[in-house]
């Protein structure tokens, strides 16, 4: 019984390993191809986010808003920025030379008050010279008299000094005021988040009460009604892209269905973890409607070979030799290939019969 087992093995052994499949070149049409895989994206497509932390007060947009450049998209709330502002805003009021007039009245009624004793100092050392000439007072006196006309010059030098330097703190303190008061507002204009294009709101991620950060995107704004494709190409096949090749695209959502496209763009920048380049291609015959992230699959042609001698590429041997009907292994010239089919330059005719290689 066991002999009878292995001898029904070694037959079937033997006829699948018999059994071989033949084909002969054909003449068709071949285009040469790369494919590429990528999504569906919005023209213009961007992750809105905030840039500074806070809480979502008012989320003013929702799915499916169209929005203009500059529309407010949510605010945020932070007390602390608040405060700051408030304490700005009361510092630079201060600060103003309004609010510091008591400072300078003081200055200068002590100007005033200077320039009266530099006058009535001046009046008496004038007169205790005019006595002295007539001799009469002493020395004493008139040395007493020219000392405190000095003194009441020295003083009133000092107040226009002193005025003119409060001026300038006062002046300055304004200013710098202002500045914290800008520098204040702006920080808390970053509490309120604007749309930088027109286009549709695609999606919302926070809702009000909510926390949020610039590390964390709130929202996607596109194009309402422009749509590119966004492909990945291999590195390998990269050198061979160029812009305005056609782009032959397919879609799950589509199934069935091919639509044409037109390569417009090519990042000059490798991916270095997936060793792949981005292309973006524009549909010059799309589907009736899109969104934002659809997957898609393509094949950006490179060029057409009308009439050409073509075998299917499983027969190919090392990718450059067929097997005859006989077994002999013979060398080929290839030109076109695509994911099916390679176009045979030389090295084989209509007529010849090649075997498939066993795997």
């Amino acid at each position: 019984m066991k002999q009878f087992c292995l001898l029904l093995l070694l037959i079937a052994f033997f006829s699948c390993k018999q059994k071989v499949e033949l084909t002969k070149a054909e003449t068709q049409n071949i285009t040469e191809s790369v494919y590429a895989s990528g999504r569906i994206k919005s023209r213009g497509q961007y992750e809105v986010f905030a840039t500074v932390s806070g809480i979502v007060a008012q989320m003013r947009v929702k799915e499916g808003d169209q929005v203009r450049k500059g529309d407010v998209l949510f605010t945020l709330v932070n007390e602390a920025p608040q405060l700051s502002q408030e304490n700005a805003a009361i510092t630079a009021r201060y600060q103003s030379v309004q609010a510091n007039l008591d400072k300078l009245n003081e200055a200068q009624a002590n100007i005033d008050l200077a320039r009266t004793k530099l006058q009535n100092d001046s009046l008496l050392l004038a007169r205790q010279r005019n006595l002295w000439a007539s001799e009469i007072g002493s020395r004493n006196e008139l040395e007493q008299r020219e000392l405190a006309a000095k003194n009441s010059r020295l003083a009133y030098q000092t107040a226009l000094l002193r005025y003119k330097q409060l001026q300038q703190q006062l002046t300055f303190s304004e200013q710098q005021s202002k500045k914290s008061l800008q520098i204040s507002s702006t920080v808390s204009g970053d509490y309120t988040v604007r749309a930088k294009q027109d286009g549709k709101v695609y999606n919302v991620t926070k809702e009000a009460g909510e926390a949020v950060n610039p590390q964390t995107p709130v929202a996607v704004i596109g194009s309402g009604n422009d749509f590119i494709l966004e492909l990945q190409v291999d590195e390998y096949d990269v050198a061979k892209i160029a812009l305005g090749q056609k782009v032959l695209v397919t879609m799950d959502s589509y199934k069935g269905q091919v639509f044409e496209a037109t390569v417009t763009k090519i990042d000059p920048y490798l991916n270095e973890r997936s060793r792949s380049a981005t292309i973006e291609a524009a549909f010059t015959k799309g589907p009736p409607n899109l969104f934002p992230n659809l997957t898609a699959e393509a094949n950006v042609l490179l060029r057409v070979k009308e009439g050409a001698l073509t075998i299917p590429r499983s027969y190919l041997v090392d990718e450059t030799y067929v097997l005859l009907q006989n077994g002999e292994k013979k060398k080929i010239t290839t030109g076109v290939k695509d994911y099916q089919r390679v176009e045979v330059l030389s090295g084989l005719n209509k007529d010849d019969v090649i075997q498939k290689p066993h795997d």
